[in-house]
């Protein structure tokens, strides 16, 4: 299965969420699962890639050409295929159709912007991939609050709560991804509009 994992690029955050993550990516690729990623060799992204390095998986690294002529970014060197861009909406839209499955590891900015989007197209019925919240050191409890108290104030249909799991552990995370059937959602049922 090709897993997309959307998270941080620095390597200015807690060890705990690199090691994690490179540690996920090592167990995926053993399980025979490929990574579809942003290219980055640092932070979450890079430990994901390290880790599917160490296990033999295939990996795909996604980036647009000004990420590289900028030095924006630091490019993991190690991809099987690496596909450039012209820009971060083309890079994202490849990452969303190439993968079977999202994790979402803990990040800033961009991948919440990636968690929501790919959540959005769900919710309107564009795809039915499994998509995981990977709560590494609970980084992701308030995030999970914002959306259950925006469900409360009928900002967010409830049932739209199974549109994604949140994990703190690995095994049950990819028993969630390598089982979840692929279940079409009625955007009737999930959006009011």
């Amino acid at each position: 299965m090709k897993i997309c994992v959307f998270g941080a690029a620095s390597d200015r955050i807690d060890s705990v969420y690199i090691e994690k993550v490179e540690e996920m990516g090592l167990l995926l690729a053993q399980r025979g699962h490929s990574l579809v990623f942003g290219a980055g060799k640092n932070g979450v992204m890079g430990a994901a890639a390290r880790g599917f390095t160490k296990g033999g998986g295939k990996i795909t690294g996604i980036i647009p050409h000004f990420f590289k002529e900028e030095s924006i970014e630091a490019i993991y060197d190690k991809c099987d295929e690496m596909i450039y861009t012209e820009s971060m909406r083309e890079r994202k839209k490849k990452m969303e159709d190439l993968a079977e499955a999202f994790i979402i590891a803990p990040g800033g900015i961009g991948t919440f912007e990636e968690f929501f989007e790919v959540l959005t197209l769900k919710q309107l019925g564009r795809h039915s991939k499994p998509l995981a919240l990977y709560n590494i050191d609970n980084y992701y409890n308030e995030l999970n609050n914002l959306v259950n108290h925006a469900t409360k104030q009928g900002f967010i249909r409830e049932n739209c709560a199974m549109l994604f799991e949140t994990f703190s552990e690995f095994e049950p995370m990819i028993e969630y991804i390598e089982n979840k059937s692929d279940t079409r959602f009625n955007v009737h049922d999930l959006k009011d509009g």
